[in-house]
């Protein structure tokens, strides 16, 4: 089989889609025709989202400090888990906290993170993540 055609053609008929959409049969589907209700995800597939949300994460993030190479691996981990569950524009808002990371002042850090709607959301996730950032410990 000619692969490269193939896709192509399934392109054709099926079109592209970034965002959940309902086919002609109402189910949710993605990208070139995946059914997210029948197929789902493959692991592999997960995963492979997962590094490229995590790579976008890391650029952003190295981008908004320019100390990003001094901190730990584990307040590096901390911010990007952040990033990743607010997105850039809202983990923007935390202004005292990306103060707090600048100047390195952990703890400081750590308060801004507790004072806010995020961590009563996310509570047990706030808890341990802003533990982790003052300490630079894994937990």
């Amino acid at each position: 089989m000619d692969f490269k055609r193939t896709k192509k053609l399934i392109a054709k008929h099926e079109g592209k889609r970034h965002f959940v959409y309902l086919c002609p049969a109402g189910k949710q589907t993605i990208g070139i025709g995946r059914n997210l209700n029948d197929k789902g995800l493959s692991d592999e597939e997960i995963d492979f989202l997962l590094e490229n949300d995590i790579k976008e994460c890391l650029d952003d993030l190295k981008g908004l400090f320019s100390s990003w190479m001094s901190l730990d691996n584990v307040r590096q981990a901390v911010l990007v888990d952040m990033r990743f569950n607010l997105g850039a524009g809202g983990f923007r808002k935390f202004k005292k906290l990306i103060k707090a990371v600048r100047e390195k002042s952990f703890s400081a850090a750590r308060l801004e993170m507790l004072d806010s709607k995020w961590a009563r959301m996310v509570r047990k996730r706030a808890q341990t993540l802003a533990a982790m950032m003052e300490t630079g410990e894994w937990i």
